[in-house]
């Protein structure tokens, strides 16, 4: 299957990454390049771009979708290394780092990687198939209690008692082994809603514990403020709360706030800020962007720019 992913919030983005044309750029998520096309067309012959990926699939479209320039550089890895990977290559700071997180469009309708509750597919959900732990295992193998935690926690399933019952009560006649006897076990689990397919949740919940999106995401977004340079931007694209509000707090916490009484001539508190957000509310797609693509009705951009020093 072609690898094709219609890139969210485009113009938004490039809009706020601010981009030098001989500056060094990070796509930390680079997918088929959708964005990071853009990116390289504003560099000069002196800027460079640099895609990481944990998807080869993804690697091998975004490099034919680049084929035409020479200044970039492919990483098979994730953007949660983020300092080991620029110290390996001997980069200290950067000019602008864009996360456009979640699964892909390609990663939903490709059928082998499982992503999707529609549908008859193998359990996968592995971005990164050369790892070992897949939706299979997850499935299969997790206490029921630590399903129902998950599926409570990434999901925000409010039934998730009783779909990880049903999941455990289902599995010891044979083990779960295609999304379509999830599904079908899930719908049997949760009361009729209007709020989508009702798998959705789990899905999600699934997905995000296979590819363990959430717990480094904090450290991540701090990571990448620290890796730019005076003046660069971080723009991250969220799809769901959980991620929002990991980026959210963790932008708050670098800006940092000063405590001190408003009538104090200067700051005495101590507050440190690693820079500043640039939109308080974040960018969502519009009218117009909503008809060509509804995947991107949940998309949220946030945009952070980084200080000279601590204040």
């Amino acid at each position: 299957m072609e690898f094709k992913h219609i890139p969210v919030l485009l113009n938004e983005t490039i809009e706020g990454l601010n981009i030098k044309p001989d500056g060094i750029y990070v796509d930390g998520t680079i997918g088929g390049a959708g964005h990071s096309k853009k990116i390289i067309e504003k560099l000069s012959s002196n800027g460079f771009l640099i895609g990481i990926d944990r998807d080869e699939e993804a690697l091998k479209a975004a490099n034919e979708n680049l084929k035409d320039y020479k200044n970039y550089k492919l990483i098979h890895g994730n953007h949660d290394d983020i300092k080991n990977i620029l110290s390996d290559l001997s980069i200290d700071k950067v000019d602008g780092i864009l996360l456009d997180l979640g699964v892909s469009s390609y990663q939903l309708d490709e059928k082998s990687r499982g992503f999707s509750y529609i549908g008859n597919d193998k359990l996968d959900m592995r971005m990164d198939k050369s790892q070992k732990l897949s939706a299979y295992d997850v499935v299969n193998k997790y206490k029921e209690e630590t399903l129902a935690d998950l599926i409570y926690a990434y999901g925000e399933e409010r039934y998730s008692r009783r779909i990880a019952k049903n999941i455990c009560l289902a599995r010891k006649s044979k083990p779960i082994e295609t999304t379509k006897e999830l599904a079908e076990i899930i719908e049997k689990s949760v009361p009729f809603s209007k709020d989508g397919h009702p798998a959705k949740r789990t899905f999600q919940a699934i997905r995000i514990e296979v590819n363990n999106e959430i717990e480094p995401l904090y450290n991540t977004v701090i990571d990448c403020i620290n890796s730019l340079k005076t003046g660069g931007r971080l723009c991250i694209i969220t799809f769901h709360s959980l991620e929002d509000r990991a980026v959210k707090k963790a932008y708050k916490d670098a800006e940092g706030k000063c405590t001190c009484p408003k009538d104090f001539p200067y700051c005495v508190c101590g507050a440190k800020t690693l820079g500043k957000i640039i939109n308080k509310k974040p960018i969502e797609a519009t009218e117009e962007e909503l008809k060509i693509n509804s995947r991107a009705k949940s998309a949220k951009l946030r945009i952070f720019e980084r200080k000279e020093k601590a204040n």
